[in-house]
């Protein structure tokens, strides 16, 4: 009897690709990808690492496959904007054995700074894209990926999104395909892309592409559901299909795509043509519309969704007119949970320090981004991955005078993924910026993975550890100092000192993420009302565990971790530490 578990999207691909005897896994974390890796790196045939960034990773997972061993890398949709430059080339090289792709989307920016479709990515470069709509088809899919990898001798992408990571369906294990490694053949026209070789290559690329559309017209990856009636007909994929079943049942006709990238045209005639409407269902960009019209299919899709946000039943339900407008209420309001800093969070006193400064500052991505947030409203950019040092070179080149109050911030595994050649960039063209690297031992927004700061690999085993200090002077700075950031005094002080300074400098805040399992909290802090004047300068860290009542400051004794940062706020004494 096969085993059956409730699993999670990223769960499932995992298992995927134990299952299809994929044996090297190099990715980068980014929301809602991450999983996938730490999920793979559990099982001992698989080979997983954290890589620097995304661009970095896919290049590994290419030289794997190079070696012979199905492999596979993982990341957000932005992450596939960092990869690009390989995986545009990947396209033409093709593969020895079989490489997967995974991308995550983000319908909804649940956590992420655009809408990205990945779908577009497939697209221009000629590789093909699979996406699956549960957890049991997942598993299928990846199998399914590394079958058409090796066939069609290229990369597969194989998309997915934050509703298909996160939630979780039922799956029947199977067993793994012990893979054969490939044998790798020195071939020289295959593999070095330059000019004169690679030109050869785009004739074999475009054939695929005509291989692969004629997959997609008869293949199971793509099948059509028929309905009771054949008044609408659906076209569509992924987390969309989920929610066209629950809406519409049997009642409509479904075409289901499973690969989005090359799209059949002779199935989707034929389908259109076995009802009276037909309408597409898709999350973000009209991909699938555009095709259908392309191909002389008259057909309904934007002009009833949005190209914003991510669907639901009911708004999927409305767009169809059987929604029947009829709602739930709660008992209770669900109470709103801001996005903020932890109490105890290193970042906060840094940020502290920043705002009373009044300086410009040119963020990250990272949860130091939440600087942004109410009461500090510390950061005036955050774009992309590296962006705050570049951005802070070009901001205080272009107006030197602006060097005297800018800052760039960028977290510890940020710098790594991308700011170092920022920050060579700052030193070689000499420009007089204060870059500040936020060291709290760990990446910290995706869920607390290991990175080359912290000392340790994927699977928690010693590994080298990049001395930042060491290195920010090897790129050409002079002048790095390390700061606490629970010290206001001391921020204050270096802060002042680089902002002054004639030439590029760093600044390290060195305290680890209060949610790490090894530090520990100390005693929470308490209010002594007597003394308490109102003042409310303790509000002004934003700190979850200060709040006001009666008029006076409180401290929720649950949350505070005993950082002392408020403390050396209050100018009247009335925050204590407990039993004091």
């Amino acid at each position: 009897m096969m085993k059956k578990e409730l699993m999670i999207g990223n769960a499932a691909v995992a298992r995927g690709l134990y299952e299809a005897g994929c044996t090297f896994v190099s990715s980068y974390p980014g929301t809602p990808s991450t999983e996938i890796t730490e999920f793979a790196a559990l099982y001992d045939e698989i080979y997983a690492e954290w890589a620097p960034n995304e661009k970095v990773a896919m290049e590994v997972a290419f030289g794997a496959s190079l070696s012979g061993k199905r492999s596979c890398c993982c990341m957000k949709h932005v992450g596939l904007n960092v990869a690009a430059d390989p995986l545009f080339t990947m396209g033409y090289t093709g593969v020895n054995a079989g490489l997967v792709i995974c991308v995550a989307d983000d319908p909804g920016m649940h956590s992420s700074q655009n809408e990205q479709d990945s779908r577009h990515h497939a697209i221009a470069s000629k590789i093909p894209m699979i996406e699956a709509s549960d957890s049991m088809e997942t598993i299928d899919y990846i199998k399914k990926a590394y079958d058409i990898s090796e066939k069609y001798d290229t990369p597969v992408l194989f998309r997915t999104c934050t509703r298909i990571a996160h939630s979780q369906s039922i799956v029947t294990l199977g067993q793994r395909n012990a893979v054969e490694d490939k044998p790798y053949v020195k071939d020289m026209d295959k593999y070095i892309m330059m000019p004169a070789k690679a030109i050869k290559r785009h004739p074999i690329v475009e054939q695929r592409t005509l291989d692969l559309v004629a997959l997609a017209e008869t293949d199971y990856i793509n099948r059509v559901e028929k309905g009771t009636d054949n008044k609408i007909g659906i076209i569509t994929a992924g987390s969309g299909y989920q929610y066209v079943k629950e809406v519409m049942g049997d009642s409509a006709s479904v075409l289901k795509l499973g690969m989005l990238n090359p799209l059949p045209v002779e199935l989707i005639k034929s389908f259109a043509a076995s009802v009276e409407r037909v309408i597409v269902v898709e999350e973000l960009d009209p991909i699938i519309e555009n095709h259908c019209k392309t191909i002389g299919v008259d057909v309904e899709g934007k002009n009833l969704f949005s190209l914003m946000g991510e669907f639901t039943q009911k708004t999927v339900a409305k767009a169809l007119g059987v929604f029947d407008n009829k709602s739930v209420a709660l008992d209770e309001a669900i109470p709103v949970r801001p996005p903020m800093m932890c109490a105890g969070c290193p970042h906060r006193g840094i940020y502290y320090t920043l705002a009373k400064n009044k300086c410009t500052v040119l963020g990250d991505i990272g949860c130091y981004t939440l600087g942004a947030q109410p009461p500090l409203c510390a950061m005036d950019m955050t774009l992309c991955m590296g962006a705050s040092v570049s951005g802070a070179h070009g901001f205080t080149k272009a107006d030197p005078e602006k060097a005297k109050k800018t800052v760039a911030v960028i977290g510890d595994s940020t710098f790594m993924h991308s700011g170092m050649t920022g920050l060579v960039n700052v030193s070689y063209n000499a420009s007089n910026t204060t870059t500040i690297i936020l060291d709290n031992s760990i990446t910290g927004m995706t869920g607390h993975q290991q990175n080359p700061t912290t000392g340790y690999n994927l699977k928690g085993d010693v590994a080298a550890k990049v001395d930042l200090e060491a290195l920010c002077h090897a790129l050409g700075i002079n002048r790095v100092t390390v700061v606490d950031p629970y010290d206001l005094k001391e921020c204050d002080r270096v802060l002042k000192e680089e902002l002054a300074a004639k030439e590029p400098s760093v600044i390290i805040s060195r305290r680890p993420c209060v949610l790490l399992k090894y530090v520990k909290p100390k005693k929470a802090l308490v209010v002594n009302n007597d003394k308490c004047k109102s003042c409310k300068a303790c509000m002004k860290l934003g700190c979850p565990a200060i709040s006001m009542h009666d008029g006076k400051a409180a401290i929720d004794a649950t949350l505070c971790v005993g950082c002392d940062v408020c403390q050396q706020l209050c100018h009247f004494d009335a925050i204590e530490k407990a039993g004091e």
